[in-house]
């Protein structure tokens, strides 16, 4: 229970072996209506309702526990743009490398204070998010409405994103600094 509340309710069979639980009892407990089969390996506890971003908490899942959700997928969970992603995105170690049909992996270097957690999800943080969305080729238009938005509802502030663009630079930077000045006074 400890470890699928943390994850919105969710849990990997691979999981449940380690507290204790061998497969025919995960299979006998899933037959009796405590558990729901979400996907081949991937468990949800009956009581939690299914998330809403489900897709991204199956994909973290099966990508590995130090797995992290970003780029479009996290505008996603901030409601950040009306981009729809069409894949999954997520920041894997390098070490974790592997494919997974619908699954976009990056290998990027994420520092703790980058991840936070949300919606049952390790999601990097709305700066970061914005950083990578603006790196990996979103529009001007849908940076500048990511970062309006973001900044409005309170999910970050000037002084965040300005540390951000000093640590990405390039273009993160360019485009953070230029929107920043837009909305100045």
């Amino acid at each position: 229970y400890l470890i699928a509340e943390s994850q919105a309710g969710y849990f990997t069979s691979a999981q449940a072996t380690e507290v204790g639980y061998n497969r025919q009892r995960l299979y006998d407990l899933a037959n009796r209506g405590k558990f729901i089969r979400v996907q081949h390996g991937i468990y949800r506890l009956v009581h939690f309702p299914t998330s809403r971003f489900e897709d991204l908490q199956i994909a973290s899942l099966r990508t590995g526990l130090d797995s992290v959700v970003s780029h479009e997928s996290a505008l996603a969970v901030y409601e950040l743009s009306d981009i729809i992603p069409t894949k999954t995105h997520i920041i894997i170690t390098r070490t974790g490398s592997r494919r997974r049909k619908g699954i976009q992996l990056h290998t990027n270097k994420l520092d703790d204070d980058e991840i936070i957690q949300r919606e049952g999800l390790r999601i990097t943080t709305v700066e970061r998010t914005i950083s990578d969305v603006i790196i990996s080729g979103i529009s001007y238009q849908h940076a500048r409405q990511s970062i309006t938005e973001a900044l409005q509802r309170g999910l970050t502030t000037k002084s965040k994103l300005l540390k951000q663009a000093e640590r990405r630079k390039g273009r993160a930077a360019k485009y953070i600094l230029q929107i920043l000045e837009e909305q100045s006074p």
